[in-house]
C-alpha cells in the first residue's frame, strides 16, 4: 500500500506508523464516567468499507495524517494533514 503524503508525495506504508481509527482525536473529556473511558480505550469498529484513520509519518515529515480510505478495496480516497505544519508552509 502507498500513501501520498501531502508534503513528501507518494511513500510506501511502511514509513508510516498506524495510529488507529480518528475518533482517537475525540476522547472523553476529564472527568467523563469510567464506562465512557472504557469504550474509547478498548472498544474498536472493524468496519467494512470506508474509513478514516490516523497516521504518523515516521520516516518522513513527522507529520499526523488524517487517511481515507477503503478497507474492502483497499484504495486510499485522500490524504489530509492534521494540522499545518510549523511555519505554516504546506
Amino acid at each position: 500500500m502507498r500513501l501520498t503524503c501531502p508534503l513528501c508525495g507518494p511513500r510506501d506504508r511502511r514509513e508510516f506508523y498506524y495510529y488507529g481509527a480518528d475518533d482517537f482525536l475525540r476522547r472523553p473529556a476529564a472527568d467523563a464516567p469510567a464506562a465512557a473511558w472504557d469504550d474509547y480505550l478498548h472498544n474498536r469498529d472493524n468496519p467494512a468499507g470506508e474509513t478514516r484513520d490516523l497516521w504518523y509519518h515516521e520516516a518522513g515529515c513527522a507529520q499526523w495524517l488524517a487517511v481515507t480510505r477503503n478497507t474492502v478495496t483497499h484504495d486510499i480516497l485522500r490524504v489530509d494533514l492534521v494540522a499545518a505544519p510549523k511555519g505554516g508552509a504546506k
